[in-house]
């Protein structure tokens, strides 16, 4: 059984390519949360914050007006993005501390993790799908609940393994907002939104990997990816900006609470903008900044998108359906794709809206950009990644310049 030691925790180790000007930033992480010992910026209330109508700046630091200039700087301005996010939106997710016990076994091909706090007891397991091809230890996809497209990966060479939601949260849609598993163990976290804890359980389902380690699980824990599509989109998308270990993350069709920026679903139709999103997903004082108060949110979500930055994201979107909100995923995604352009690393983040397809039914017209992300960020091969940026004009007639005033 293993006891979590804090100070390990915190330890920055970073994966890298080969040495080049572009190529020294990071890929991915070996820690959770690397600006764990960040301290939090001042936490202003709704009435003591200013108005702002336009996307907020992600390079200006929350309690001053300093600027990111360089890369260095971006740790520190991430940790300050992550506490909002948590203390704004989603509740605490917590690291694991020496009172979480974790006992990790693999069998055949099942991975059973037993997680034992407060005197209670919490279980994951899931079961890893291996290659036909490709070489061990494999990539591997998380799959939150869904994803549409695990075949092709597999058959490019990359395991793929499911995190059930109902295994950290047993209420309706995953998300209890009040009891359940997840609350058991952390009793003093009750207040917190379903994607919190669902985005813990992806985290110790990495745990469990990183220690049993790649001999036992033919798994290579510095690659790995997470996807899901829709309420499970967003699932994948607080899993990878919550934890520095996952090198890939491809949120689909994630809607409001996902990738769109509230700010401007509130100038849109009937979408999932703040007041219409399940408030079971965040915690309670979330709500009260919907409507017009969405001006006094002091990020909004291409912050979020951002701070899977240095590490890779592909966005997938679907004009189809209007409830998504792909106007304000589009300019959600312009305005968090600054931040890799700011480092010179955007080849790291890319955007599909398409339509013509169900929901949650990639098609094929995608497959070469989800390959090439595959291909670059999990497989290690050649691809270019520069450009896909890639918007069908199908109902977006959205200029994303006024919203990007920084």
């Amino acid at each position: 059984m293993k006891k979590f030691n804090v100070l390990s925790l915190l330890v920055a180790s970073a994966v890298t390519m080969p040495m080049t000007a572009k190529t020294a930033i990071p890929l991915v992480y070996e820690q959770e949360n690397t600006g764990a010992s960040y301290a939090a910026p001042e936490m202003k209330s709704m009435e003591e914050t200013p108005s702002v109508t336009t996307l907020t700046n992600p390079f200006e630091f929350s309690n001053s007006k300093k600027q990111v200039k360089k890369f260095q700087d971006w740790g520190k301005r991430r940790a300050e993005i992550l506490a909002e996010v948590q203390h704004y939106e989603l509740g605490v997710k917590p690291l694991p501390t020496e009172d979480l016990k974790m006992d990790a076994s693999f069998e055949g091909s099942t991975l059973k993790i037993v997680l034992t706090r407060n005197g209670e007891s919490l279980t994951i397991t899931t079961t890893i799908q291996y290659p036909q091809n490709g070489t061990a230890p494999y990539p591997l996809l998380i799959g939150c609940d869904m994803c549409s497209f695990s075949r092709q990966l597999l058959e490019r060479g990359v395991a793929y393994c499911s995190f059930t939601s109902t295994q950290v949260n047993k209420k309706e849609g995953g998300f209890p907002g009040s009891t359940g598993d997840f609350d058991r163990l952390y009793p003093e976290y009750t207040d917190g939104g379903g994607y919190a804890m669902t985005s813990w359980g992806v985290s110790r389902i990495i745990d469990a990997l990183q220690e049993l380690g790649a001999e036992k699980t033919n798994i290579d824990t510095k690659h790995l990816a997470v996807s899901g599509c829709s309420y499970a989109g967003k699932m994948a998308l607080y899993a990878g900006a919550l934890d520095e270990r996952i090198a890939l993350t491809i949120p689909q069709e994630p809607g409001g609470g996902g990738v769109a920026a509230w700010r401007v679903s509130e100038t849109l139709g009937k979408v999932e903008n703040l007041g219409a999103t399940n408030h079971n997903w965040f915690i309670k004082d979330h709500e009260k900044y919907q409507g017009e108060n969405t001006q006094y949110l002091p990020f909004d979500q291409h912050e979020l998108l951002a701070l899977c930055c240095p590490r890779a994201v592909l966005v997938f979107g679907n004009n189809d359906f209007e409830w998504l909100a792909e106007p304000a995923g589009y300019v959600s995604c312009v305005a968090a794709r600054k931040v890799w352009e700011k480092f010179g690393i955007e080849d790291r983040m890319g955007f599909s809206i398409n339509d013509g397809h169900g929901h949650c039914q990639l098609p094929q017209v995608q497959y070469p950009e989800l390959n090439a992300f595959v291909d670059k960020f999990l497989l290690g091969k050649d691809a270019d990644t520069d450009n896909i940026t890639y918007m069908n004009a199908k109902g977006i007639t959205i200029d994303p310049t006024p919203w990007l005033k920084w």
